[in-house]
């Protein structure tokens, strides 16, 4: 069994909450023993992933270096990242540590492909869109990827920073409203790309939303549950098997 699970926060804090209390809820547990043992590194001093990834910001890539390196050291057989767009930064932490990180928008891919949809809409961050970590791993798939246009886009983010702030209402009808477009331009559903998204999205009536957070919350379970598993999946065949 795994023992401890390392969890990567900060990006931001309410998304890191999210993360926490998806990972308790749906742990099949009796008793306060029986549930995960977490550590949790939230850390809201890492630079902002987008402004980077766009070339406005500064590197963030030291700072979650840190972070994995920090939960290794106190004890974390496991890995995950509370953020979608740091997901852009994971094969260059991952060679800094020796425990695996879950890859959450691979988890998601394999997901939507196991239920059966063909064509998502995705709504996330500019810097998470334009480091195609979504649209790579679903069209590996043979999934189709509907991407807002640049009006859309600019809402969601306006959204998701409204959502850092505090604002949780106006977030939450920017980005229905978002999601609401993409289901009229095609999408079976949205993916809620950016780990913000689900704390507004989750209620939404009449749209189907892919919740992120929800799919790594129950690897984390699963994995935490089982003797052996296969836990690194980067689009390769190099999957390790770890032993608890």
């Amino acid at each position: 069994m795994i023992k401890t699970v390392g969890i990567m926060g900060g990006m931001g804090p309410l998304a890191t909450v999210d993360l926490m209390n998806k990972i308790i809820r749906l742990t099949p547990a009796q008793n306060d023993q029986e549930h995960v043992h977490l550590i949790v590194d939230n850390y809201p001093q890492i630079p902002d992933r987008t402004s980077a990834i766009m070339g406005k910001g500064n590197d963030p890539l030291p700072y979650m270096k840190q972070s994995a390196k920090t939960l290794e050291k106190a004890g974390a057989d496991l890995l995950v990242i509370a953020c979608n767009t740091a997901h852009y930064y994971l094969q260059e932490i991952q060679d800094t540590i020796q425990v695996p990180i879950i890859n959450m928008p691979n988890e998601t891919a394999r997901y939507i492909h196991e239920v059966c949809l063909r064509c998502v809409a995705l709504l996330a961050t500019d810097g998470t869109m334009k480091s195609m970590i979504y649209q790579k791993s679903l069209r590996e798939r043979g999934l189709d990827v509907l991407e807002p246009d640049e009006i859309t886009q600019a809402k969601i983010m306006e959204g998701i920073y409204a959502i850092k702030a505090g604002e949780i209402a106006k977030g939450k009808s920017l980005l229905i409203n978002a999601a609401q477009i993409m289901i009229e331009k095609g999408a079976e559903a949205v993916i809620a790309g950016c780990t913000e998204i689900p704390i507004v999205l989750s209620d939404a009536e009449d749209i189907k939303v892919i919740d992120p957070t929800h799919i790594l919350a129950k690897k984390v379970v699963d994995i935490a549950n089982q003797e052996y598993v296969l836990y690194r999946d980067f689009g390769t065949d190099s999957n390790r098997a770890i032993k608890g």
